[in-house]
């Protein structure tokens, strides 16, 4: 390999999801200013607003908007009788 093209600082990390408080360790090279305990260990912590814990595509709670109360159907009609004209 060769030297000084790697990351300098990589270990592992706590991610904390933010919105509904799951953690998980992975490697990361991400900047830390904050540790936390997971698990007996000290790890240095980063804060994420989502993971795939909270993400809507992950969890099944994403909303479609093909399906929205026909808002795309009304929108196609509404255009279509001005394009007409």
């Amino acid at each position: 390999m060769r030297e000084g093209i790697h990351p300098p600082d990589y270990r592992e990390v706590l991610f904390l999801d933010l919105s509904n408080g799951f953690k998980f360790v992975t490697r990361s090279c991400v900047n830390t200013k904050e540790t936390d305990t997971f698990e007996g260990k000290e790890y240095p912590l980063y804060k994420l607003d989502t993971s795939s814990e909270s993400h809507p595509f992950y969890t099944g709670t994403q909303k479609s908007v093909d399906n929205m109360g026909g808002r795309v159907e009304k929108f196609r009609n509404r255009f279509a009788r001005g394009a007409a004209k």
